[in-house]
């Protein structure tokens, strides 16, 4: 449980628009695919912006907690399962998302013994902060 509060604060920290104002914002060092999230997991490391893309299996409440989080969780093709904390207040909500939809997703990765956290999923207004996004059914949410 003590784990768990870190990262609680960090998801409700997180807020931003980086990609909307222009190049200049960090790109970070991105790690496509699941491997990333997966090798990140059984090293138990955090912080690594990563890519990837599975399947929701699992729509939650929102997390309205400070910052307000739309979450499910999607299963990746290696069979790791991630929590997606997706940050309303700044991005658009994925109103159209269901059990059984494949997203894509660029965002930073935070352990947990459950199989991680993927969260940035947006933009940062300070520009200090890689960019993330969800995409979902051919639209971007940033």
């Amino acid at each position: 449980m003590k784990k768990l509060l870190p990262v609680s604060l960090i998801v409700l920290a997180i807020f931003g628009y980086d990609r909307f104002f222009g190049s200049d914002v960090p790109t970070g060092d991105v790690r496509s695919t699941d491997g990333a999230s997966v090798a990140a997991y059984s090293d138990w490391r955090s912080g690594q912006q990563v890519q990837g893309e599975g399947i929701v299996i699992r729509l939650l409440s929102d997390d309205n907690d400070g910052s307000r989080h739309q979450r499910f969780i999607v299963r990746l093709n290696t069979g790791q399962t991630l929590l997606v904390a997706h940050n309303i207040d700044i991005a658009p909500r994925i109103s159209s998302l269901r059990k059984g939809d494949m997203v894509a997703f660029n965002g930073e990765y935070e352990w947990n013994d459950k199989g991680g956290l993927i969260h940035w999923t947006h933009r940062d207004p300070k520009r200090n902060h890689a960019s993330g996004w969800i995409e979902h059914d051919g639209r971007m949410y940033q």
